[in-house]
C-alpha cells in the first residue's frame, strides 16, 4: 500500500493536472501541474467552485453530468479522455484533454477526479493545417 506521504508527491509531481473535488463541486485537491496549466496557485484553488476553471456557457452541462456522477456513482464517459474548453487564469479559453472518475471509498462516493492535459497548441495547428 502507498504511503499517504508518497501518494501526495506522486500526485503533485505528476505531468498532468490532477483536481479533486468534493460532492458540493469544490476544489479539494489540485497538483502543481494544475497551477501549471490553469494559473490558479494551489491557495487560490482550493475550497473554490470548479466554476473557477469552466467556462460559463458549459457550466450548466458540466454540473449535469457531474451530479449524475456521484449521485450514481457512474460516468458517462465511462474514463475515456474528451477534449473541452477551460478557463486560464488569465480569460485565456484552453482546449484541454480530460478524463475523469467518481472517488468511492469505502463510505461512498466522496467526489470526482479529474485529469489534464493542454491540448491548445494541437487543436490550434490541426485547425490551421486544415484550413490551408
Amino acid at each position: 500500500m502507498i504511503e499517504a506521504v508518497t501518494a501526495n508527491a506522486i500526485v503533485d509531481q505528476m505531468a498532468d493536472a490532477l483536481i479533486f473535488a468534493g460532492l458540493d463541486g469544490m476544489i479539494a485537491g489540485w497538483n502543481r501541474a494544475s497551477t501549471a496549466l490553469f494559473g490558479f496557485e494551489r491557495d487560490e484553488a482550493m475550497g473554490q467552485s470548479l466554476d473557477l476553471i469552466i467556462p460559463s456557457y458549459l457550466r450548466d452541462a458540466h454540473w449535469t453530468g457531474f451530479d449524475a456522477a456521484v449521485k450514481t456513482g457512474r460516468l458517462k464517459l465511462a474514463g475515456k479522455p474528451t477534449l473541452t474548453r477551460a478557463l486560464h487564469k488569465s480569460g485565456a479559453k484552453l482546449y484541454v484533454e480530460m478524463s475523469f472518475a467518481v472517488v468511492e471509498t469505502a463510505e461512498g462516493v466522496v467526489g470526482s477526479v479529474a485529469v489534464a492535459r493542454d491540448a491548445t497548441e494541437r487543436i490550434e495547428r490541426e485547425r490551421a493545417a486544415a484550413a490551408r
